[in-house]
């Protein structure tokens, strides 16, 4: 593959396709609200602290390789910007979902991607994640995972995604014990529910906002 992004330009690109479906209504993202996305302490790993500029250079580096392109909404006074993936890589929900996982919270077990996908994609199974895994290592275009070992006490293999470029296998040893990411802690949780609580009460007084302009028309 000639696409080698570095880790925020992988972050970049992961927030865009995960609020493209997740929160549909406020896509494309201004700069603002991709860096904040990019922030997230929810459904990310590692955390980032990024700043506009940093974002703003990854989003650069992104529009060069094709991946990414600025829009001017109507009534908007910034640019926004929305992901672009070759049709090529003939990418299908399912996929996107996975790759997204990958870009934006690092290699995972098939089970967890099941899981932490749902949001994205719902799965039927954990078959159907294996064939998804399946099509995007055997892509022509490709391949844009990667199996890793199954590390000392796991049962499952993890996967990671190579747009970020090829993973260096290290086999762990005594003297350089992995660290491995137990996921979101409570907290975590916690913070994404009340994020998600907040943005449904701001759709609702929208809502209300927007019945009572109508219903006034007619008083």
């Amino acid at each position: 593959m000639d696409i080698e992004l570095t880790p925020i330009e992988c972050r970049v690109l992961g927030c865009l396709i995960e609020k493209s479906i997740t929160t549909p209504e406020n896509y494309p993202l201004s700069l603002n609200s991709l860096t904040n996305g990019c922030n997230q302490k929810s459904n990310r790993f590692p955390v980032m602290d990024l700043d506009e500029p940093d974002v703003l250079e990854a989003l650069d580096e992104l529009r060069n390789q094709h991946l990414c392109f600025r829009v001017d909404v109507t009534g908007s006074r910034v640019p926004k910007f929305r992901y672009n993936l070759p049709e090529k890589w003939e990418f299908t929900g399912k996929h996107l979902a996975i790759i997204c996982e990958l870009l934006i919270r690092g290699p995972q077990t098939p089970g967890e991607l099941r899981t932490r996908g749902e949001r994205m994609y719902s799965f039927l199974d954990l078959n159907e994640v294996d064939v998804a895994l399946e099509f995007l290592n055997e892509q022509e275009e490709g391949p844009f995972v990667q199996k890793l070992p199954v590390l000392s006490g796991k049962k499952e293999a993890r996967y990671a995604q190579l747009l970020g470029g090829e993973i260096e296998i290290v086999e762990p040893t005594e003297s350089q014990p992995v660290v491995v990411s137990s996921g979101p802690s409570r907290n975590d949780r916690v913070t994404e529910l009340e994020e998600e609580v907040a943005a449904l009460r701001a759709e609702v007084e929208f809502l209300k906002s927007a019945f009572a302009q109508f219903k006034e028309q007619f008083e």
